[in-house]
């Protein structure tokens, strides 16, 4: 019975067939209290939760509430169970962590075994780091000063000595709050201070995030005054973390692992609010024990797709502020004033992070980036007041009618004319995808006429009409000159990866062919025959769009209300925008957006403290 509603569920959508799959492989009929538990277990995990409180084990919470008829059948059909605690400790299949069984129950917290693994590894990883050695002070100060300057607050200074002076560090910071630039003048200080060889590594979750991360450390490097002996040792470019632990297709294994570690000293990691749980758990385990790492992103934007938000609950322990001790060494080291405090339940991984607080792009004169602050604060009165005060980087468009409908469409043709008419020209690869970026339109959804596909079919459709683009009979294939793509699958054997965008374009011998930028700036073309899985991306969701920045940044959002509709969600779509943000929206959608916050359950922040 139990599974027969368990079914239906799937059929609504409110779980997944792997879900219903993997509680009935766990439990039958007889055990109908630990088939809900393990369904619902792993629909959380589909959802980006870590863990299952037991005190979210109550009929009102399943579903969060909708189809509240079929919540109640499906609860009574599992015993109506109180007692959950006892119930799963006296399963088979559930242990405290000590036993290999597929459910862990830790702490009033029930874990998919993977889940219960990654996140011990990790908070293990993240607390018990040793503290780096700094062998004379001095030097290091006279260094810093030398990269950084000497002011009384600089906290991009203070960032470069924590992560000098620990293994493991964190630098969270907003839109132009200088990360870059801080991390190239940190890697310059760790090469003047180690005498020798020095491998580094740069790496990020995806392909656009690590070209951009290069294009951006390259500008930076002619201006740190290094020798030509330590550019030597600068890294030149970076990879994806999936070409850093040589991701094997079709499989969760990794080349790189604890018996097999990366040979590198140093590894920085840009984006690092993408990186999920297992992810990170995988890249913890590569590292040799000799290694540095320095993580780098922004804690407010949206966690990974995949379960865990590690970088924003990491970030958390940084609430508590340093403590006296470190705040005092900091200040020695930097010359800064920086204000420690007594705090003994805080986690001593708060003096391993460096929040950024000042943006050198986004003044008191950008709406871009006061409206960001306003969306990050949840503070609709705030957001709405910086639209109503004249800013011009900023505009806002209702989204209640057809004729408004259109007009989205409209300004998307408009946006995307110059680089299609560059396409017309036939101009180089590299001149067109730089074109490309000038312009994007980005979406809370995949599904639906406000979602990714619709918005694909009818943007192209009308620049069809427009003369635009010139797409083939349906029975041709999808292929035409200016189809930009996003691969949707990893496929190492042609070095591309989820989240790598490209544009179909007229090589010299006038055969069509996928232009791709690699993350050393060179130009790879690939027949479009040869590509993994990819969608159209005149479109893209916000979730894809992270790790990338555009000249003109366009958000679309549906009609109507749902979950997925949050403060981070729409922070992140914002600090895309270098210069230009506009906002299509529905007044009513848009403020429950605003006040919404993601809810990312795990237990990390709690046992790093633990730890």
């Amino acid at each position: 019975m139990l599974i027969g509603l368990l079914r239906q569920a799937v059929e609504k959508r409110l779980m997944r067939t792997l879900d219903v799959q993997f509680a009935h492989m766990l439990a039958d009929e007889s055990q109908p209290a630990l088939m809900l538990a393990a369904a619902w277990i792993s629909a959380e995990a589909g959802e980006g939760h870590v863990c299952l409180p037991l005190a979210q084990l109550t009929e009102s919470a399943l579903f969060a509430g909708r189809h509240p008829e079929l919540a109640a059948a499906i609860w009574q059909a599992a015993g109506a169970p109180d007692d959950w605690q006892t119930l799963l400790l006296n399963s088979a299949a559930v242990s405290d962590g000590s036993l290999a069984t597929p459910l862990v129950l830790h702490q009033q917290r029930l874990y998919l075994n993977r889940m219960w693994q990654g996140e011990g590894k990790v908070a293990e990883f993240i607390a018990t780091e040793p503290v780096a050695e700094v062998a004379d002070s001095s030097v290091l100060r006279a260094v810093l000063d030398q990269l950084f300057g000497q002011q009384p607050e600089d906290w991009q200074k203070v960032a470069a000595a924590v992560a000098i002076t620990r293994k493991i560090s964190v630098i969270s910071g907003g839109p132009g709050t200088g990360k870059t630039t801080t991390v190239a003048k940190l890697l310059a200080a760790l090469i003047r201070l180690t005498p020798g060889a020095l491998r580094i590594q740069l790496a990020a979750p995806t392909g656009k995030a690590a070209a951009r991360l290069t294009e951006s450390l390259g500008k930076v490097l002619p201006d740190l005054g290094l020798s030509s002996e330590e550019q030597q040792k600068f890294p030149a470019e970076a990879t994806t973390l999936h070409r850093l632990l040589g991701a094997q297709p079709d499989s969760l294994r990794m080349r790189y692992h604890a018996a097999n570690p990366l040979h590198l000293d140093v590894l920085v990691v840009d984006e690092a609010s993408m990186v999920d749980l297992p992810m990170m758990a995988n890249l913890i385990a590569a590292l040799p024990k000799q290694a540095r790492v320095i993580f780098l992103g922004d804690r407010d934007q949206l966690a990974s797709v995949e379960a865990g938000a590690v970088l924003g609950d990491i970030c958390r322990c940084a609430e508590a502020g340093y403590s006296v001790a470190r705040a005092q060494q900091l200040t020695q080291l930097t010359g800064c004033q920086v204000a420690g405090r007594h705090d003994e339940q805080a986690s001593a991984v708060r003096d391993s992070i460096c929040l950024l607080r000042k943006s050198y792009r986004f003044d008191q004169k950008s709406g871009i980036g006061q409206l960001a602050l306003a969306v990050n604060a949840g503070d609709l009165r705030r957001a709405d007041a910086v639209f109503a005060a004249g800013f011009t980087d900023i505009a806002r468009h209702p989204l209640a009618s057809a004729e408004q409908y259109q007009q989205l469409l409209s300004d998307c043709v408009a946006g995307y004319r110059p680089w299609l008419q560059l396409v017309a020209q036939q101009a180089p690869a590299q001149q067109v995808m730089a074109a490309f970026a000038r312009y994007q339109l980005l979406c809370a959804l995949r599904e639906g006429p406000f979602g990714v596909v619709g918005l694909n079919d009818r943007i192209e459709l009308m620049l069809q009409q427009k003369g635009l683009i010139q797409r083939p009979p349906a029975a041709s294939g999808k292929w035409y000159a200016g189809r930009p793509v996003m691969i949707a699958r990893n496929d190492r054997t042609l070095g591309l990866f989820n989240g790598d965008v490209g544009i179909a374009l007229r090589d010299e011998e006038n055969n069509l062919k996928v232009f791709f930028s690699l993350p050393d700036g060179s130009i790879k073309a690939v027949q479009p025959s040869r590509l993994p899985p990819h969608d159209t991306a005149f479109a893209m969701t916000v979730h894809k769009s992270q790790g990338s920045e555009f000249e003109h940044t366009a958000l679309v959002l549906p009609n109507h209300f749902l979950p997925v509709l949050t403060r981070e969600l729409v922070y992140t779509a914002i600090t895309r925008a270098r210069r230009h943000l506009t906002l299509y929206a529905d007044n009513n959608v848009w403020s429950k957006a605003v006040k919404m916050r993601t809810q990312r359950r795990s237990g990390l922040q709690e046992r790093l403290i633990g730890q």
